[in-house]
């Protein structure tokens, strides 16, 4: 996936486990986790570089070598059980075919975005997804909004009123790709589905989908994979390690370390897409745009602050003692 990996397949649940006690494993932790964000982070290196397949095709050969790969790891892991059982009633069924829905939304526009000199607009997106979970949270989930969550969802509303007063356009992309990916999160929060099993599930159920394109688009002699030469083919099925590789690293590092660390390394990749659009694909950037970052910018951290004060509090309470004030 996108960070919509950590993206996309790597729900908040999976990053909710108590930190090792053990330096070592902390440490491996923090790489794991770095190098999945990391990766990504650079990943719209990779689909510019295959630009000219065009954005359903790269979606399509996605879908495929990501279920391989998933299917490699899960079968290695010994954990096929698990798959069956994701199916085994229709009430898993439904849940894991709307996530479907929306993963393959999130994928398709995060691509979309980066070959059509929209990336810029697409970190927009996954910096906002933060504080548009917290509004999931409270909508569906019967959570209570503090004082500096209220005022951080604020300041989100109005730097993305700041985009829309500045150009008269909705900032549409950036805003699919957070509420795609909340709802994401959300409904998988819910159903407590494990990342693994659940990203694997959802690439089969769109991967017949995905197959078809490929099929329909080779019979009329319009395909990329094994026509453009050996270097796009080889790129194509690279798609299932951009993909599935950091989605392991993730959750092998979320199971290391504490909520607070990864809720703070989260913002590292679309501060990659930041700079990757103003530096390498040369988006545009006004005084609009610097205007509408500084209030989200200025949101986060405060959601920022909050989240690591509650998580602080509750290190407190856990430990027995008086926590310090924020």
């Amino acid at each position: 996936m996108s960070p919509s990996d950590a993206s996309t397949a790597a729900t908040p649940a999976s990053a909710s486990a108590a930190p090792a006690a053990q330096p070592a494993d902390i440490a491996a932790g923090l790489a794991t986790a770095l190098a999945a964000f990391l990766i990504w982070g650079f990943a719209p290196l990779y689909f510019k570089a295959i630009d000219r397949v065009g954005a359903a095709e790269i979606m399509a050969h996605r879908v495929v070598w990501t279920l391989l790969m998933l299917i490699v790891i899960v079968v290695a892991l010994g954990r096929r059980r698990e798959v069956l059982a994701a199916l085994a009633t229709r009430r898993r069924f439904a849940i894991l075919a709307v996530t479907t829905g929306l993963v393959t939304v999130n994928w398709f526009t995060f691509i979309w975005a980066i070959l059509n000199d929209r990336l810029l607009e697409a970190s927009l997106g996954y910096y906002i997804n933060p504080l548009v979970n917290v509004v999931l949270g409270v909508a569906f989930l019967a959570e209570r909004l503090s004082p500096r969550q209220g005022v951080s969802v604020l300041l989100a509303v109005v730097g993305v009123g700041v985009l829309i007063a500045g150009f008269g356009t909705v900032p549409w992309v950036a805003l699919l790709l957070a509420f795609t990916f909340g709802f994401y999160a959300l409904v998988r929060k819910k159903a407590r589905i494990d990342p693994l099993v659940g990203l694997l599930v959802e690439t089969l159920l769109v991967a017949p989908v995905a197959l078809a394109y490929l099929a329909w688009i080779a019979a009329a002699g319009g395909g990329s994979f094994g026509v453009q030469g050996w270097g796009i083919s080889l790129a194509l099925i690279a798609a299932g390690v951009v993909s599935g590789a950091p989605l392991v690293l993730y959750m092998y590092g979320a199971q290391r370390l504490t909520l607070s660390t990864i809720g703070l390394m989260q913002y590292l990749a679309p501060t990659i897409h930041f700079g990757l659009a103003l530096l390498v694909f040369g988006e545009a950037f006004t005084i609009t745009h610097l205007a509408t970052f500084g209030f989200i910018w200025a949101g986060l951290a405060l959601y920022s602050w909050d989240a690591m004060a509650h998580y602080r509090r509750l290190a407190a309470a856990a430990e027995g003692r008086r926590p310090k004030p924020p």
